[in-house]
C-alpha cells in the first residue's frame, strides 16, 4: 500500500509499510539471496527510521505543503526495495577498488606500487583456494622453516650467502639494526639519513629497534676519514642508506660501498647496506638508467643488504635481507622475526616473480613492472590518438582536449631525478577565467567514474598520463566515457 506523506503528515501520523511486506515482496527476494536475511533485514529497518525521521520533522516544521509540491519520496513498497537494493550496496562495495593510474608514476605508492604479473596472480589464487606446504618439508615429513621456500633462489639471483624475508622494507631495517645494533652504535653518513613517504626517518628507526645513530659528515660531504675517526669499541655496524627519493647536488662527496668496506673489515665492523628499491638485474640492458643491483652490492663488500619486494622487483609487498650467513642466522632467531614474517600469499606471489629473472632477456615481456617502464611512446602516442577524440565527445564543448609529449616516473624512491619519455591526453577548460574550478571539477568527475580515473593536475591543466593503461584495460577506459557526458 502506497501512502502519500503530505497525507500521513496532514492526518497526523507517519505510516510507511511494514518491514515484514517489505521483506516479502517478490522483488526482496534476491537482495535477501545476495546479502542474506539478516543484513536485509537491518538495512530495511534503518532505511524506513531515516524516512520516518525526515517525514515527521516535515511535519513537526509545518512543510508538509512544500513536500508535497517539490515531491515527496515514493514510499510504495517497489520504491522502497529499489532504495534498499542501492543501499545495500553501496554498504557492500568494498574500500579497496582498481583505479586507473594514469598519474605518469609507475610505482605509485599511494596505488600500490608494482602490479604482479600473471604467474604471481596465479599462484596467488592457488594458494588461497589450497593448504601449502609453508612450513612443512614434504621430503622429511616434518616441520619446515617458510624462508627456504625462496632462500635459494634468492641467493642465486643475488650471490648472498643467506636470505630471510618480512613484511616489508621498514621491517627489515628494523629487524637488522634491532638484533645486529641492539645497544651499541650505528655509523650512517648525515647526507643519507633520509626520509621516505609516510615519516619513515633512519633516526627514528634506529631509536626503536634499540641502536644508538652516530652521524658522521655533513649533509653534503662525507670523507672515509669520517667513518674511520668515529669507528671504536661500541660501534656494531656501518650503514649505508641508498638516497632513493631524493638527489644532493653541487658541492658533494660521499662514500662508496668500495671505500667503506676494506676500512669497516679492519675494525671487524659489518657492513649493512639499506638499498630501498633493490633491483636485481642491471637496467641499462633495458634502456633504463642504472640502478645499483643487490649482486653489485654484496660483491661490493656489503655484509647485509635490504630491500623492498613491490618497487623495482616488480614483485608482492615483503623486504628481503640478504647477506652474511651467521648475521642472517642471528636476524632470524630474533624474536621480533615473528611478528614481523609474511604468510603464504606473499610467498606464493614472490617465488614466481623471482623465477622470472632466470631469463632476463624475457623479462620486459612478462614482469609487468618492467614491461611498463620499457613500454614505448609510440605505443602511448598510438593509444592517445585513439581516445582523444572519444574523450573530447564525452567532456563537451567545456574542455580542450590534446594529445601531447609528457615525462613518466618510475617512482617509490627508485630513480627520482630520472624521467622517462611518455604521451598521454592533456584537458584543459576550453574558457579562460576558471581553470582551477573547472579542472577540480572534472578530477573528481574523473574519480567518481566506476573505476576511478586517477590523473594529475598541473600547469593549468590535467595531465592523464597514459604509460600505465594497459592493452587490456583500455576498452574498460573508453566504455565509461560516456558517464562523464552528464
Amino acid at each position: 500500500m502506497s501512502v502519500s506523506p503530505a497525507t500521513a503528515a496532514t492526518a497526523g501520523a507517519i505510516r510507511l509499510p511494514a518491514v515484514h511486506l517489505i521483506l516479502s515482496d517478490a522483488g526482496c527476494e534476491a537482495l535477501i539471496a545476495q546479502y542474506g536475511r539478516v543484513q536485509t533485514l537491518e538495512a530495511a529497518r534503518a532505511l524506513l527510521a531515516e524516512l520516518r525521521a525526515m517525514l515527521l520533522a516535515a511535519r513537526e516544521g509545518g512543510d508538509t505543503a512544500a513536500l508535497a509540491v517539490a515531491g515527496a519520496p515514493d514510499t510504495s513498497i517497489a520504491s522502497l526495495v529499489a532504495m534498499l537494493a542501492t543501499r545495500l550496496q553501496e554498504q557492500n562495495a568494498s574500500p579497496l577498488r582498481p583505479v586507473f593510474n594514469l598519474t605518469g608514476t609507475v610505482l605509485h605508492t599511494n596505488l600500490g606500487r608494482a602490479l604482479l604479473p600473471d604467474a604471481a596472480v596465479q599462484a596467488v589464487v592457488d594458494a588461497m583456494r589450497w593448504p601449502m606446504n609453508l612450513e612443512w618439508d614434504i621430503d622429511t615429513g616434518k616441520r619446515g622453516d617458510r624462508d627456504n621456500l625462496i632462500e635459494d633462489l634468492l641467493l642465486e639471483l643475488t650471490g648472498a650467502e643467506a636470505a630471510t624475508i618480512v613484511n616489508n622494507n621498514a621491517a627489515a631495517v628494523l629487524l637488522m639494526l634491532n638484533t645486529v645494533a641492539l645497544n651499541k652504535e650505528v655509523i650512517v653518513s648525515r647526507g643519507e639519513l633520509v626520509e621516505i613517504g609516510g615519516a619513515f626517518r633512519i633516526p627514528d628507526v634506529m631509536t626503536r629497534a634499540g641502536a644508538v645513530l652516530r652521524e658522521v659528515g655533513a649533509t653534503n660531504r662525507t670523507h672515509l676519514k669520517d667513518y674511520d675517526e668515529a669507528a671504536g669499541p661500541d660501534t656494531a655496524l656501518m650503514m649505508k642508506v641508498h638516497t632513493s627519493n631524493y638527489a644532493i647536488t653541487g658541492f658533494t662527496k660521499s662514500v662508496e660501498l668500495d671505500e667503506l668496506a676494506p676500512l669497516a673489515k679492519q675494525h671487524n665492523i659489518p657492513v649493512a647496506v639499506d638499498l630501498g628499491s633493490g633491483t636485481l638485474v642491471d637496467l641499462e640492458q633495458y634502456g633504463l638508467p642504472h640502478e645499483t643491483t643487490v649482486r653489485e652490492t654484496i660483491e661490493g663488500g656489503a655484509d647485509l643488504v635490504t630491500f623492498s619486494g613491490d618497487k623495482l622487483l616488480g614483485g608482492p609487498q615483503c623486504g628481503i635481507i640478504v647477506g652474511r650467513k651467521d648475521l642472517v642466522a642471528q636476524i632470524k632467531k630474533n624474536p621480533l622475526k615473528r611478528a614481523l614474517r609474511v604468510g603464504k600469499l606473499t610467498l606464493a606471489a614472490l617465488e614466481p616473480v623471482l623465477a622470472l629473472y632466470r631469463a632476463p632477456d624475457l623479462l620486459p615481456e612478462r614482469l609487468t613492472t618492467l614491461k611498463l617502464l620499457t613500454r614505448p611512446a609510440a605505443d602511448m602516442r598510438a593509444q592517445a590518438q585513439a581516445i582523444l577524440p572519444l574523450l573530447q565527445a564525452a567532456l563537451g564543448a567545456g574542455y580542450e582536449v590534446t594529445a601531447d609529449a609528457m615525462t613518466s616516473q618510475i617512482g617509490s624512491g627508485a630513480l627520482p631525478v630520472d624521467q622517462l619519455p611518455s604521451h598521454g591526453l592533456v584537458i584543459r577548460p576550453a574558457a579562460a577565467g576558471r581553470i582551477s574550478n573547472a579542472l577540480g571539477v572534472l578530477e573528481q568527475r574523473l574519480r567518481a567514474l566506476p573505476l576511478p580515473v586517477i590523473g594529475r593536475v598541473a600547469q593549468d591543466a590535467l595531465w592523464l598520463d597514459l604509460r600505465c593503461l594497459q592493452d587490456y584495460q583500455q576498452q574498460r577506459f573508453i566504455e565509461q566515457l560516456s558517464l562523464l557526458q552528464a
